[in-house]
């Protein structure tokens, strides 16, 4: 094989995945070796001052997981659907329907009343949006091959365990939504259930667990790092598939510090925004046959 023939070979196997590794790698060096290896990263983040007790974030969590099992019951005691594709978009409709009267009826009236200088407090300042914006696409970057990282090591001792007690191989489900976006050819269906993973979950997600949850532990623990690692074991927990714990106990890690390091909500939810698209699209690439 020639020098030429390896650089082709090379080229042909780099993917964008190893892009976003690389410039991720080089943001996450630079940013360890300018805080200490991150021990200096949050010194100077002000604490967010607010009046919550301690059960209100539970409130509003109970309020996002039990509202839409509640109505999608009473809905299913007047329509069955007949298909699953039916099904999915009916569940999806009172998911997202739900979900965001969860963050514009409840959380948000919570976050008013409770925070210092209510909505602009809590992190939602108009004015910071395109800063905001900006920094999530770094931020995401910096934590991209962490993430990845998490899946790899999720994928090998699930190998090694599956192996070793069953003989078979190991698969890591795939995403429910992904698995009706890459199964069901239906465009309706596809486009709800982007709509719900890029702007209804990562607005409430980060509403209910940066916003009330991290801020409250907060205030008691009085650190950011501590806070941010407790609501985000919360935040893996509370996803249905335990293999996917690892990556997103590392991905809100990293929605956590751009909060605390911002103080503004907008930053992780970009993030969270930018990170199911770019699961999706993956998803929807590695479906279309070859």
């Amino acid at each position: 094989m020639t020098a030429l023939d390896a650089f082709r070979q090379l080229t042909e196997s780099f993917t964008l995945d190893h892009l976003f590794s690389l410039i991720g790698i080089g943001l996450l060096s630079g940013w360890l070796m300018r805080t200490s290896l991150g021990r200096e990263s949050l010194v100077h983040s002000p604490p967010r001052r607010n009046s919550m007790s301690p059960q209100l974030p539970f409130f509003a969590l109970f309020a996002w997981l039990i509202g839409p099992a509640i109505a999608q019951s009473l809905i299913a005691s007047f329509r069955d659907p007949v298909t699953e594709v039916q099904a999915a978009f009916q569940n999806g409709v009172v998911l997202g329907v739900t979900a965001l009267s969860v963050a514009f009826g409840l959380v948000l009236p919570l976050a008013s009343a409770h925070f210092a200088r209510g909505l602009k407090g809590f992190g939602l300042r108009l004015r910071t949006v395109p800063r905001d914006l900006a920094a999530s696409c770094v931020h995401l970057l910096a934590v991209w091959p962490l993430v990845l990282a998490a899946v790899v090591a999720t994928m090998q001792i699930g190998q090694w365990i599956s192996r070793w007690f069953s003989g078979r191989d190991f698969q890591m489900p795939t995403h429910e939504a992904l698995r009706q976006m890459t199964e069901f050819s239906d465009v309706p269906l596809s486009v709800l259930l982007a709509f719900l993973a890029v702007v209804v979950a990562p607005l409430v997600e980060e509403m209910i667990f940066r916003g009330l949850f991290q801020t409250m532990i907060r205030s008691y623990l009085g650190r950011p790092w501590p806070a941010i690692m407790l609501t985000s074991a919360l935040f893996a927990a509370v996803h249905g598939n335990a293999t996917h714990w690892p990556a997103l106990f590392v991905l809100s890690i990293g929605l956590g510090y751009a909060y605390e390091k911002s103080g503004s909500l907008f930053r992780p939810i970009f993030m969270h925004a930018l990170f199911n698209g770019i699961s999706i699209l993956g998803a929807l690439i590695d479906s279309k046959p070859a």
